[in-house]
């Protein structure tokens, strides 16, 4: 298969299987390539809200530090390949294409002998576990799809460190409908010995995860944000201290990125005591770099337009938090895509009050895509300036017709993460244009 031929056959396994918890199948499908996970080590990565910041800074620092540091995150934004990445940079083309063949082989072998085929998500770990093995990376940086005990990730057992970033309500129908259910599954990374870091969290989390850790003699460590001292914040880049660790940089924005860099500090302070040390300029210099797209990223400028994956409730509550801190007092308009499983109203409640006006978009997503025009009459209920928008270029070319030539307004596009690569694509396009306008207007 050619690169365009393997996305495909990835995208039909998604469409054909979906997601199934459970680890039988992936047991059987990485026994079938060697168990390839049996021969790296992992800092394993679970929570509702900030594990790919946290993967980011942890990864970033270790790679500043001279390791190799494989990454594997999900979804993708912009590039399938972006799943799979050593030192921060993507597989090829033609390394994607053969290892998903392998896997592809092995899957193929497992239905002709009667057994169930993996999901896309089963056959993606599998091909990183191979991907990562081949490069020879040590540690690999995992992040878990959903949930934790029974996701097909949950297959490693050398656990270094097992990461707890803020836990909260989200896929409810498949991970339980309270708190402590959510919290227990999630746990299940927990593996014998092993660090636990957690973010702070509500009560009731913390305890499922301090019980799960001294089951699994695994020492407990608390991220407590709350400690951080000194903080500056600011949309170009922010500052704070903590503990021993002063005066740190960190070029991710938005309030809640400075617990997912306390709960990256603490992950890795745990590391260096595992055989991971990381010097203080390799720190530094690591969490300063440390990028993550469409977590309150910077897209443009005059008018700011921001790009944020908040498609939950704990997610939008620490959208609006951040919107409210940074932007007090300025005109704000929303882009909006949600999926239909998504607790859209809900997210609609936590930030509605925030906008001028709303324009909704409907998400590439077509069997959980909400429609644009669904989304509306959803936000009409609790706000009167809405726009239903036809593409993603449409929503953001309205925002920019409703900004004008304000400066004080600032665009705000957010939800499901399915679209905010189309929304880069169409801003970077943009820019293009003015850019080769303004400069043939300076020539003439």
């Amino acid at each position: 298969m050619n690169y365009r031929e393997t996305v495909e056959y990835m995208e039909e396994m998604q469409r054909r299987r979906g997601s199934v918890m459970g680890l039988d199948v992936m047991r059987e499908l990485c026994a079938a390539l060697g168990n390839p996970q049996d021969r790296l080590r992992f800092v394993h990565i679970a929570g509702t809200n900030g594990k790919g910041s946290v993967l980011a800074f942890v990864s970033t620092v270790l790679q500043c530090a001279g390791y190799r540091v494989g990454r594997y995150l999900s979804p993708a934004i912009r590039e399938y390949r972006e799943r799979f990445q050593v030192n921060g940079r993507m597989i090829s083309q033609a390394a994607l294409c053969r290892i998903i063949g392998q896997v592809k082989e092995a899957a193929d072998g497992m239905v002709s002998r009667g057994l169930d085929a993996p999901t896309a998500f089963e056959m993606e770990t599998a091909a990183a576990f191979l991907f990562f093995l081949e490069k020879k990376c040590d540690p690999v940086v995992l992040e878990t799809g959903l949930g934790g005990a029974e996701d097909a990730t949950n297959i490693v057992q050398n656990t270094l460190a097992a990461v707890f970033t803020s836990i909260s309500m989200d896929h409810m129908q498949i991970l339980g409908d309270s708190l402590d259910k959510i919290a227990s599954v999630k746990s299940g990374i927990i593996k014998n010995g092993c660090y636990v870091i957690s973010s702070a969290q509500q009560p009731e989390a913390e305890q499922i995860l301090r019980r799960a850790a001294k089951a699994h003699q695994a020492p407990f460590v608390t991220a407590d944000a709350a400690k951080a001292q000194k903080i500056k914040y600011g949309v170009n880049g922010q500052r704070f201290s903590y503990g021993a660790y002063r005066d740190i940089r960190i070029s991710l924005a938005g309030k809640y990125q400075i617990e997912n860099a306390v709960t990256a500090l603490e992950t890795l302070e745990a590391l260096g005591g595992l055989g991971y040390p990381v010097s203080g300029e390799a720190l530094r210099q690591g969490m300063a770099q440390a990028r993550w797209p469409g977590r309150f990223e910077v897209l443009g400028r005059n008018p700011l337009l921001i790009a944020d994956g908040a498609h939950n409730e704990d997610a939008a509550k620490r959208l609006a938090e951040s919107v409210r801190f940074y932007f007090a007092g300025r005109r704000i308009l929303y882009i909006m895509g949600m999926l239909r499983d998504k607790e859209y109203e809900r997210v609609i409640a936590c930030t509605c009050d925030l906008a001028e006006h709303i324009i909704t978009v409907t998400p590439p997503v077509k069997e959980r895509a909400l429609s644009a025009y669904e989304l509306a009459q959803a936000v009409r209920r609790c706000h009167a300036g809405v726009t239903v928008a036809d593409s993603v270029q449409e929503a953001l070319e309205l925002a920019y017709l409703l900004a004008g030539q304000d400066r004080n307004c600032v665009i705000v596009a957010f939800g499901s993460l399915s679209y905010l690569g189309e929304l880069m694509d169409a801003a970077e396009h943009r820019d293009a244009i003015r850019r080769d306008t303004h400069g043939r207007s300076e020539q003439n």
